[in-house]
């Protein structure tokens, strides 16, 4: 599949980075860890609150944005099991421009495969003007987090006073390696045999002292982790300011950047209404979606202040 989906079927390492390559550098070992699954869902819960919809009581509205954003389309159709309803499903086909003809239904419940003509049979509710989603956004984006991450968490390790044990056997070292653990777990006390102390009755580890200023860049690190969701926040529609620069922002640089937030996302508002229009008016439904949160508002809202200030 082009969206970025791995396979739902079960299969070893191998099959999967075989999968992977085709869409995602092999090089980068980033994805299917936990921390890149933990931004990805936080990225995707973040696009699919910027819309806010009225669906049909009767239909699972949390399938139907799923659907929506990971698979880029939904089809509204009408059954004789279950009236109306909102499905998934593939698309096939292509007419006179080359657009997809009609889409093939699979459910257990529903006994059959449904296969539907668009616009005649069915309606289709696209994301995009391109019928993709988008996880290839999601997951550049939660690559890119899940990096910087580790990358902190790194670092707050490697900042803290290294200590040098001085070990004679391996039993030893082992033992050391078992109270650093305890210590690290925050273990107020440990209590340690005399033979762990050298023959004056001295600890056998001293701390190895660097330059922590030069070391600690977690700040930064944290600042970048901001920059990229703030990026995110841009590309999907939320309002957002300029707040990495340094000098003081003026109303016109955080009123462009919120007209670069809205215009994508207008475009996705206005392949989704094309669908909602459709599907209303094929089954008499009132399915309807908006802005959560304008990014335009602000603009319109200075601009009108702005006016009304200005004399005749």
């Amino acid at each position: 599949m082009s969206n970025g989906y791995s396979a739902n079927i079960p299969a070893n390492y191998e099959v999967i980075n075989l999968y992977n390559s085709s869409f995602s550098p092999s090089t980068v070992h980033v994805k299917n860890t936990a921390l890149q699954r933990y931004f990805r869902k936080y990225l995707l819960q973040k696009a699919i609150s910027v819309f806010k919809w009225t669906l049909p009581e009767e239909w699972d509205e949390d399938y139907f944005k799923y659907t929506l954003y990971g698979l880029g389309y939904i089809a509204v159709l009408n059954t004789r099991t279950f009236g109306v309803i909102c499905q998934g499903g593939a698309l096939g086909g292509y007419n006179l421009y080359y657009r997809p003809s009609y889409i093939m239904v699979t459910n257990p419940l529903l006994k059959e495969t449904i296969t539907a003509d668009i616009d005649t049979d069915c309606a289709i509710i696209k994301l995009q003007p391109d019928y993709s989603s988008i996880m290839d956004m999601v997951g550049f984006y939660a690559d890119k987090m899940a990096l910087a991450s580790e990358a902190l968490d790194m670092n707050l390790v490697n900042v803290k006073t290294a200590t040098i044990f001085g070990a004679s056997n391996k039993t030893q070292a082992e033992s050391f390696k078992k109270m650093y653990d305890k210590l690290s777990d925050g273990d107020p006390a440990v209590f340690i045999d005399r033979q762990l102390l050298d023959d004056n009755g001295q600890p056998n580890w001293f701390p190895f002292v660097q330059n922590m200023t030069q070391q600690y860049i977690s700040d930064k690190i944290l600042s970048d982790i901001r920059k990229i969701e703030a990026e995110f926040d841009t590309e999907i529609g939320i309002p957002n300011a300029n707040t990495s620069k340094a000098e003081r922002l003026i109303t016109d640089e955080v009123n462009a950047n919120n007209v670069e937030t809205a215009t994508r996302c207008e475009l996705w508002l206005e392949s989704i209404k094309k669908g909602v229009d459709k599907a209303n008016s094929m089954y008499g439904l009132s399915i309807s979606v908006d802005w959560r949160v304008n990014p335009q508002t602000e603009i319109n809202d200075e601009w009108t202040d702005e006016k009304e200030d200005k004399p005749e």
